[in-house]
Parts: structure tokens; C-alpha cells; sequence
């Protein structure tokens, strides 16, 4: 008997339990515990169904929302992961670190009055379930097609684009600087918002289903390191999804002093030693030091959760806006109050006190203006609103901007945008060099893991065709040539 949808007009919003703030602050797993079997299908019944359901257009990879909540409510749990994977190729990541409050469960219809669907944790339990019931299969090809692709960066847009050119039949050869699979889903992200062992269950798949991975392996002109020249003359196509990594720096006077570190080194270092890896780096440890960062996104909320959980003296956020013109996850700003992070609301560092290490953050108090052309609200600096906070450690998490490829590749034909990065034929994601096409936060510009899985899809897709065209060209010639 099919259960009856709507249930979100008796049924109130449950989200999964977190764990208490006083234990979660003292490690680094995941602080939701999952739903019960129960609570996932009474949490799915709540969808309303409705006809334009406006979480799917809201979902950058457009996942068929309503379908497999529908699936899940009526306990058809594998048929729900078979529709959720078809479109998302990493549901147990996204349903774990998605900001659905800005995205699917944001544009809920029932939202306003009613609490939105609890979208992201029922697609974390699917999936989860799924794995544990060997549900989750490589998708193997059907064919062998004869052709290579070599993908540039094991982040998210390189992966979903391996396991779909692996699946249309192509050999697929991942190549990464890191010694470990998955990019910022490894080093970037903490393991509270996503524990390591999620990442490694995909990476045993993705073997499995035959892609080859070169780990440890740079790409450029440097000792050790393949030049892109190779790289294109060892496969049919290439794929450049290397991300961006090179953090905004801030000026002022002392912005140059001892103990002021980029949020990637800082965050890169706790999940290094989080993963047994022996870290000589005291200035990334936040154990008893008075902790600043800088920043509003939800790089910045990565930092202070974490500097919690090493066991600083005091954490302080510093942002130039307000809570509501925040851009970081509201969830990830409740979380971290939770654990007992300050948030300092407009205001802006100006300097860095100190000699040789710095010791506090000047910083002015600002107010609100009018909408800039974007339609946030402008900044303006309080007169006599100057004021000091004590710090031994600060950490800028002001965002992030790509590595000159061009030069670090001796590529000088490849083609960047006055932002750095790569330029590319949005239709068909081919760069100015032929054969090579580029994906996520290297065309993009940073931005969510989910929008890097659309784009390493499409980006698939379109390498297919192309390939396609190319063994179609060579045969039709061939055939010419024999008449």
C-alpha cells in the first residue's frame, strides 16, 4: 500500500540528532547521527509533491527531489538511491555537506510556514543504507571504446567526470599532486562536516570500476612533474580540474608578522593529522592560543569549528557584515555558536599588532549602507570606531583564486580570464587548446562541491561526444581514402 504523501501537515520537521556540543567539541567526527529507518520515511512523507517542485530547479545537479522522497516514504529504499545517484554522482557527500538551506531546502514550497523537507539528511540515510546493503555498484561500461582520457585534479569535478568517461567505456587515468584522493573533500573539509572514510568507500569504487590513479603526481615543469605536452600526446582528450587553491591574502601593516596563516594551510594540517600523518607545523595548532579569523564564508566557519576542537583558549570570527548578509551556511553559524565560537559582526581588520609574531588584530567597526549593485549592502567604516583584539593565531579565510596555469604549465596558448581562470567554450567546456577541456572551481571561480559534480559531468558528456566525433572523422576518412 502506498503511503500517502503531504504529511508535512501533520507531521512536524525532525532533523537528525546532533550530538551534544560539549562532546562533539572534543573530536572530530560527524556531529548529525543518523536518522532511524522510521524517522527517514516519516521525514520523506512530508513532501508535498507539488508540480513545480522547486527544489529540483534550486539543485544545481537538478536531482529528482520529490521522485525518490516519494520512494524513500514508501520504504523503497533502493529503487530511491537508483533515482537519487542517477543524477548526483556523490549523494553521500552532497547530503553531508550541501548548504541545503540555500539551496533544495531553501526553495521548499513549504518552507515558510510549514519547516522545509529535511532533504539533505534523507539523502544521506538512502545512500548510507545503500552501501550498507551493497547497493552501490561501479558502474561498469558495456563497452570498451579504445580511447584514454587523462583527468587533471581527484577534487570533485574530476572524479564525477572519471566515473562517467569510465562508464561511456573510455580508459581513464586521474592524476593529482596529493598522495589521496578527493581534493578539498580530503585536505579542505574537516572531518565533522565529512569524516574520511566516506571519501574513501567512493575511491575503493571508483578503482573498482577501473580508473587509474597517479597519486603524488604534479603536473608542469618541476622536478618530478609531467608536462601538460606529455600529458596531451599520452591521451585523446584531456581534462584540466584542478580547482583553485591560492588563498586571498589581506594587506595592512603587520599583515606580514609570525602567526597570520592561509584558512587551506591551517585546515590542510588538522586533516592531515586527523588522517595519522605526522604534521611539524606548530603555527597551524590552535591548542591554547587566542584564535581570529577572518572571513564569513563557510571556509571561515571550517576554521573556528576547528580551532574548537584543538583546543584554543579563545575563538573570535571577524566579519565586515552582518548575520544576515553572511554568505556561510546559517546552519554552520548556529553549529559554531553552539561550540563556543564568537562572532564579531561588522568588523574589519585594519592591522596586525606584534614584533615578530603577531599578538592582536586591529580592527574598525563598521556600519550598513545602501545595496551595492549585487544587492547586498554596502560597508561603511564608523568614525573613532577603532578597537583591539588579542590574538596568537589569525587565519584569513577571505576566499580563494586559481594558480597561474598558464605559467606553472609552460602553456602560454592556454587561455585564462581576466580572473585567472580558464577560459573555455561554455557549450562544450574545451579550452583554447585542442583536446583539452576544463571543469569546476578552475572555470567557475570557487565555489560548492555540488556545482563542481554538475560541472564534471556535463564536462564528461561533452568529452564523449567529442571523442566520438573524433573516431567518426578517422573512419570516414579512412573510408574515403579507400575508395
Amino acid at each position: 500500500m502506498s503511503v500517502p504523501m503531504l504529511g508535512f501537515v501533520s507531521t512536524p520537521q525532525v532533523r537528525p540528532e546532533k550530538r551534544a556540543a560539549s562532546d562533539r567539541r572534543q573530536d572530530f567526527d560527524e556531529i548529525y547521527r543518523d536518522f532511524a529507518a522510521t524517522e527517514a520515511e516519516q521525514q520523506a512523507s512530508r513532501c508535498s509533491q507539488c508540480g513545480v517542485p522547486f527544489c529540483s530547479i534550486h539543485c544545481p545537479l537538478g536531482n529528482n527531489i520529490p521522485d525518490w522522497l516519494m520512494l524513500t516514504a514508501n520504504n523503497r529504499l533502493e529503487e530511491a538511491y537508483a533515482v537519487s545517484s542517477a543524477t548526483n554522482t556523490f549523494p553521500e557527500i552532497c547530503g553531508r555537506i550541501c548548504p541545503q538551506d540555500r539551496l533544495c531546502e531553501g526553495s521548499c514550497v513549504i518552507e515558510k510556514d510549514f519547516n522545509s523537507v529535511t532533504i539533505g539528511a534523507v539523502e544521506r540515510y538512502v545512500t548510507d543504507y545503500a552501501f550498507e546493503q551493497g547497493w552501490v555498484k561501479p558502474a561498469m561500461p558495456l563497452r570498451e571504446t579504445g580511447r584514454t582520457v587523462g583527468v587533471i585534479g581527484a577534487g570533485p569535478a574530476g572524479l564525477a567526470a572519471a566515473e562517467r568517461l569510465r562508464a561511456a567505456g573510455h580508459e581513464v587515468h586521474v592524476y593529482d599532486r596529493y598522495d589521496r584522493v578527493g581534493g578539498l573533500l580530503i585536505y579542505g573539509i574537516p572531518g565533522f562536516k565529512l569524516e574520511k572514510d566516506v571519501v574513501s568507500r567512493r575511491h575503493r569504487l571508483l578503482e573498482e570500476q577501473g580508473i587509474i590513479f597517479h597519486l603524488g603526481q604534479g603536473i608542469g615543469g618541476g622536478k618530478g612533474e609531467i608536462p601538460l605536452d606529455t600529458l596531451r600526446s599520452r591521451h585523446d582528450a584531456v581534462l584540466i580540474a584542478t580547482g583553485v587553491y591560492k588563498s586571498r591574502d589581506i594587506g595592512g601593516p603587520g599583515s606580514g608578522l609570525g602567526g597570520i596563516v592561509a584558512a587551506l594551510d591551517y585546515l590542510t594540517a588538522s586533516n592531515r593529522r586527523s588522517l595519522g600523518d605526522k604534521v611539524d607545523a606548530p603555527e597551524l595548532d590552535a591548542q591554547g592560543k587566542d584564535v581570529v579569523v577572518i572571513g564569513g564564508g563557510d571556509t571561515a566557519m571550517d576554521c573556528v569549528r576547528t580551532a574548537v576542537r584543538q583546543g584554543a583558549k579563545s575563538v573570535k570570527c571577524l566579519y565586515r557584515r552582518d548575520r544576515a548578509n553572511m554568505p556561510g551556511s546559517v546552519r554552520e553559524v548556529k553549529n559554531a555558536e553552539e561550540e563556543g565560537v564568537e562572532f564579531v559582526w561588522l568588523a574589519a581588520p585594519e592591522s596586525f599588532l606584534g614584533e615578530q609574531e603577531v599578538t592582536a588584530v586591529r580592527a574598525r567597526r563598521m556600519r550598513l549602507g545602501l545595496p551595492d549593485a549585487t544587492g547586498r549592502q554596502s560597508i561603511e567604516p564608523e568614525e573613532d570606531g577603532l578597537f583591539t583584539v588579542q590574538a596568537d593565531l589569525v587565519i584569513k579565510a577571505l576566499g580563494f583564486d586559481p594558480e597561474p596555469l598558464p605559467e606553472q604549465w609552460d602553456a602560454p596558448n592556454l587561455d585564462v580570464s581576466r580572473w585567472g581562470t580558464l577560459k573555455v567554450r561554455h557549450e562544450t567546456f574545451e579550452t583554447s587548446l585542442p583536446g583539452v577541456f576544463a571543469a569546476g572551481d578552475i572555470v567557475r571561480g570557487a565555489s560548492l562541491v555540488v556545482w563542481a559534480i554538475r560541472d564534471g559531468r556535463d564536462a564528461a558528456q561533452q568529452i564523449d561526444l567529442w571523442l566520438n566525433d573524433q573516431k567518426n572523422t578517422v573512419l570516414s576518412g579512412n573510408f574515403k581514402a579507400a575508395e
